[in-house]
């Protein structure tokens, strides 16, 4: 029944067949135009914003060192410290 009906529609000839038949009309060029300037608009906006980024998100090791509440956060000892407070020796090992 389907295939029926498909041969059907495949047999069918185009209904309009006149001699503006597949020409594109003055509204479809109007579209066009539009569509390119949105995409030009599109484009310098991204390459505006773009250029205001940093060139890498990396943070400074002068930003890291200084806490933004004013220092504030007490520093964390360091591990690789030989100098101990309690007199105690590290073990190697």
């Amino acid at each position: 029944m389907l295939g029926l009906d498909l041969m059907t529609l495949a047999q069918d000839s185009p209904r309009q067949t006149g001699p503006d038949f597949g020409k594109a009309s003055p509204f479809g060029l109007i579209i066009v135009v539009l569509l390119l300037i949105a995409v030009f608009g599109l484009v310098w906006s991204m390459n505006k914003h773009l250029r205001r980024l940093p060139k890498s998100f990396d943070e400074d090791e002068t930003a890291a060192a200084a806490p933004a509440d004013g220092g504030a956060v007490a520093a964390e000892p360091d591990p690789t410290n030989d100098n101990r407070t309690d007199g105690t020796e590290r073990e190697s090992g």
